[in-house]
Parts: structure tokens; sequence; C-alpha cells
């Protein structure tokens, strides 16, 4: 069960900062050529990777686990609260969902006004450092997520699993199909990973100070449960109490 989570935690997180990347990296390819586009990803990809292999070991082999149990707990429930903060917000209208057309056709006029500098191999500079910038940015909560998952639990590799899953599947539809991913329920995950990444930091965190839980992993799925009502009830109170709340517009690569 916790096995299971850890994985599907780490897949719908890294699912919600695909679907973002995606959008800039097709701009990318449809204005500065595929060349550049696919170079910035794999440059990124393995900036990232190095990222989470470095840092992930170094957590493991230094760290006391009582202490990194209760500072993942804490920098957990931080993370997730920004998450579901943000998903009540847009849920009940307070704060407009992404539009993932709108950016990307906001960021294809950007890249179409920049004068080309063409570098070897036809790679153009400009649209690389897009591409490199839009992945390694919003790969780095992926990273963070994958980090402090399989360092508290030991399954580093569960963890990435996950992610990769993520990149492999959402990058290949977005290369077939060739637009943004618009029509992915990207608030509904990023709500459901919030809960979840809520639930980690409160358990984990809990284990650090010495509390045992009765339901061992069993009781991840209790506190998300009770996290997620919560939610909900905080998204009926907003609705009721401001019907007439104003549409906040999202920034392009806004969280």
């Amino acid at each position: 069960m916790h096995n299971i989570l850890l994985v599907a935690s780490a897949f719908l997180a890294s699912s919600v900062e695909m679907v973002e990347a995606i959008t800039i990296i097709l701009a990318v390819g449809v204005t500065k050529g595929w060349r550049t586009a696919l170079s910035g990803v794999f440059c990124a990809s393995i900036a990232l990777a190095v990222t989470v292999a470095v840092l992930g070991v170094a957590i493991v082999d230094y760290v006391p686990l009582d202490v990194l149990q209760v500072t993942i707990g804490v920098l957990l429930l931080i993370f997730g609260m920004q998450w579901v903060r943000k998903a009540i917000q847009r849920a009940s209208g307070v704060r407009s969902s992404h539009d993932e057309d709108k950016i990307f056709a906001k960021e294809v006029r950007e890249l179409e006004s920049e004068r080309r500098t063409t570098l070897a191999g036809g790679i153009d500079w400009q649209g690389f450092v897009v591409s490199f910038k839009g992945v390694f940015l919003e790969g780095l909560e992926v990273a963070f997520i994958v980090i402090t998952f399989g360092a508290n639990s030991g399954r580093l590799d569960l963890a990435a699993a996950g992610a990769v899953a993520a990149f492999v599947l959402f990058s290949g539809v977005g290369l077939v199909v060739h637009r943004p991913l618009s029509n992915v329920p990207e608030n509904a995950i990023k709500h459901t990973v919030g809960v979840m990444l809520m639930a980690f930091g409160t358990f984990w965190g809990a284990e650090g100070v010495g509390i045992e839980w009765r339901l061992d992993a069993g009781a991840l799925l209790v506190i998300a449960i009770v996290y997620w009502l919560a939610s909900l009830v905080f998204i009926s109170m907003i609705k009721r109490r401001v019907p007439e709340a104003p549409i906040v517009a999202p920034q392009a690569g806004a969280a």
C-alpha cells in the first residue's frame, strides 16, 4: 500500500509539471525547430537526473532517519498546502485555471519576436534556453518530491519510476499530437497530489517524533481522506461567501 501510494504520488506530481513543460517544448519546436526543443529537453533531463541521484544518495547516507522524517514531513506539508490552497481557490472561482492554449500562443509570439541565433548543428540558442529552462524549472518540483519520497522511504527507485513513467507518457502524447495538453484535468490532479503530499508529510513527520501509527501505511489513506474532505468544506464555504469572487489569471509557468 505504502509503495503504491508513493509511486502514484510521484507519477501524478510529475504529470502536472509535464503538462506545463510540454506547452513550452511545443512552442519552441514549432518556432525554433524540433532539434532545438529536444536538445533543451535532453540537457535538462540529464541535469535533473544528476540532481536527484546526487542529493538522494547524500541525504540517505548522511542524515539521521528521525531528523530526515521530521524535516521532510514539514517540507511536504508546506509544499502540499501550497498546491491544495491554489486548487481550492481555482475550484471555488477565486483563481482561474491554467489555460495551456493561451500560454502556448503567448510563448509562440514571444519566440517568434526574438532574433534567431544559430549554433552548431542548427540549434537556435534562444530556443534551447527556453526549452532547457522550462523543463528544468518545472522538473525541480518533481525532483524535490522524488528526492524526499525516495530518501525517507528508502525507495528512491520507486519514486523515480513514477516520475519517469509520467515523463515518458506525457512527452510521448505531446509530441504525437503536437498540441498543448489542455484537456488534462490539471487542477484536479494538483488537488489530489497536494492532499497526498500533506498526508505523507503528516505521516512521516509524526513518525519522526516517535508516534506509531496503528494502521501502519493504512493511516496514510485515513489522513488523506481527512485532508480531502476538509478541502471540500473550504471550497463550499468560499463559494457561499464569495459568489462573485474576482478571477486572478495565472502567469505562464505558474504552479
